[in-house]
């Protein structure tokens, strides 16, 4: 009896170990199989929607430009201070007229020069130069979209905007075609993406058109 009971117990232990690895062996291996299933699903990734800071444009208002050292005048806005150049790649400007109207609120700057046309200078050459100047600053344009104004009093306008990331969306030129050239552009100081740009440039374009719907020459 006692050798039956020694085998019947040391039975009873082997199949109790049996047992609990098994269920071990089972647990750890249902694990792996629902991880499995988990990774093999398929990932769906919602990007979160861009956001850009608000921008609070100024009250419009504009003042008369009109200087000593240029031979017109036009409206600006009074938001946008004037900046005389007085250095151009540490050489003297061309001519004292040459001029920024800085926006500071936008980070805005119209760069603006101005050159008589002469034997040096003709209307066809400075024409030229303001589409290189536009080609050569904007590889990354997706298109130009390129329209001319004629005003009374000789007042002849080439309007170009540029779509795309661009250094400068916007460029113009001002010509009596005899005797003056105005060349404009507009720049931002801020790294140049149109979708968060484009409120900005669509206000001061307007500022833009008022300058030039403004514009008259000296006599």
């Amino acid at each position: 009896m006692k050798v039956s009971y020694i085998i019947f117990h040391t039975s009873y232990i082997i199949l109790h170990t049996f047992y609990i690895i098994m269920s071990r062996t089972l647990f750890f291996t249902s694990l792996a199989f629902l991880f499995l299933l988990t990774a093999c699903e398929e990932t769906v990734y919602t990007p979160k929607p861009r956001g850009y800071p608000r921008i609070n444009f100024p009250e419009r208002v504009y003042e008369q430009f009109s200087t000593d050292y240029c031979a017109f005048s036009f409206e600006k806005p009074k938001y946008a201070v004037l900046e005389q150049d007085t250095s151009f790649f540490g050489d003297k400007p061309e001519s004292p007229c040459w001029f920024n109207l800085n926006i500071p609120s936008l980070n805005a700057q119209i760069h603006c020069t101005y050159k008589e046309i002469d034997k040096e200078n003709s209307l066809v050459d400075l024409v030229n130069d303001s589409y290189t100047f536009a080609n050569k600053h904007n590889v990354k344009a997706e298109y130009i979209d390129d329209y001319f104004i004629q005003k009374p009093n000789k007042v002849y306008c080439r309007i170009l905007e540029i779509e795309g990331e661009v250094a400068s969306p916007f460029q113009f030129y001002l010509t009596d075609s005899t005797a003056h050239f105005l060349r404009g552009s507009l720049y931002f100081k801020n790294q140049p993406r149109r979708d968060s740009l484009a409120p900005a440039i669509a206000f001061v374009e307007e500022d833009i058109l008022k300058m030039i719907n403004t514009f008259e020459w000296k006599k």
